[in-house]
């Protein structure tokens, strides 16, 4: 088994202790608890679990870069270029 050494300020320390012990755990329980329950809501946030789900994150997404279309690959590329240009230094 791993031991894990963590400074803290002494404030969280209180709580954490405070809460652990309002939940009848050790602070090492109630930290691991608590770590796992994270670990846990990160993995089901993660999952899509139909393709309406996987529809309705590509809807958000777009809804955040807001509407209009990409530039082309050319457009791209001039801006690419020019940027280049910029960067160049004559000698």
């Amino acid at each position: 088994m791993a031991r894990v050494q963590l400074v803290i300020p002494d404030e969280d320390r209180d709580r954490f202790v405070y809460q652990a012990r309002r939940e009848g755990m050790t602070l090492s329980a109630w930290l691991m608890a608590a770590a796992r329950e994270r670990i846990r809501q990160q993995r089901s946030s993660d999952l899509f679990e139909s393709p309406a789900d996987l529809e309705g994150f590509f809807r958000e997404c777009d809804a955040l870069e807001g509407g209009g279309t990409e530039p082309d690959w050319d457009e791209h590329l001039d801006v690419i270029n020019r940027s280049r240009r910029a960067g160049c230094s004559s000698s």
